[in-house]
């Protein structure tokens, strides 16, 4: 496991958290997703990370390697800060030079941004950092059964997703090995302006490209010499059943999805 990449791999601690079933945890993902979007006070966000942490603790996952998620994402939480703080014209103008204007609305607003944007992130990774790339597979397959009957590829849909969620950690890694090979022969990304610096990334691409097709071509081998999906009535090696513990878990998302909705509707005002 690479030590710089944190999202999609998963992180075994034998929690209470990584034994839940998949379909329990992927629905705590629409939950966070929809909680993230509908919070709209601070202490919409408390309530939130109140809960996010709480789920952190049970899975028993170092929250520094929780934090690593945040890394891949910090340009996007940078450029989010820039336009809202320089954009956002509501409030009292705290700082006022040319046409730049920094009010005390758009501090508040790209505060919440931020917020918003690091909610995600650490709420969805925290779904690959406690499940399989087979237990995802198993758990998507079983929520889209439903479209088989519209003759839906759903098995194969299942296999594409998981494939995707677990070489992210792959092909980062071999960027990384990339980048380190060209460094060694006297390459520099760090240099020049952003036309010499987009030109410095073609040895980088393509060469990550070679490899990447190399692994697809590799992997529908593999895929074919074990005649995966040749026959429609393929048995599974663990079958899900929901438990106790995962009754407990909607419960507790659907009260913090609750409590998240009424604070948006103003029913409480917080």
């Amino acid at each position: 496991m690479t030590r710089n990449v944190a999202f999609g791999q998963y992180y075994p601690t034998g929690s209470v958290i990584h034994r839940l079933d998949p379909r329990t945890k992927l629905f705590a993902g629409v939950v966070f997703i929809v909680c993230a979007f509908l919070a709209s006070s601070y202490w919409a966000y408390l309530i939130c990370y109140a809960f996010l942490f709480s789920v952190v603790l049970l899975s028993k996952i170092p929250p520094l390697q929780v934090l690593k998620t945040v890394k891949a994402v910090l340009a996007i939480v940078v450029v989010s800060v820039l336009i809202n703080l320089f954009f956002y014209d509501e409030g009292t103008v705290l700082f006022s030079w040319w046409k730049i204007k920094i009010t005390d609305g758009g501090l508040l607003y790209a505060g919440k941004m931020v917020l918003r944007i690091m909610f995600l992130v650490l709420s969805t990774s925290m779904i690959t950092l406690t499940s399989t790339p087979t237990e995802l597979t198993d758990g998507l397959e079983k929520i889209m059964t439903p479209l088989k009957y519209l003759r839906f590829p759903v098995h194969d849909v299942a296999i594409i997703m998981s494939i995707a969620l677990r070489f992210i950690p792959t092909l980062m890694e071999e960027t990384d090995k990339i980048i380190m090979a060209q460094k060694a022969r006297g390459a520099s990304f760090d240099h020049g302006g952003i036309v010499a610096r987009a030109k410095a990334m073609l040895p980088i691409l393509i060469p990550l490209f070679v490899s990447a097709f190399r692994r697809a071509d590799e992997l529908a081998l593999a895929l074919d010499a074990r005649c995966y999906n040749a026959t429609e009535a393929r048995t599974k090696m663990k079958v899900l059943r929901f438990t106790w513990a995962d009754l407990t878990a909607f419960l507790v998302l659907t009260a913090c999805l609750t409590i998240t909705a009424l604070i948006y509707a103003g029913v409480i005002p917080l």
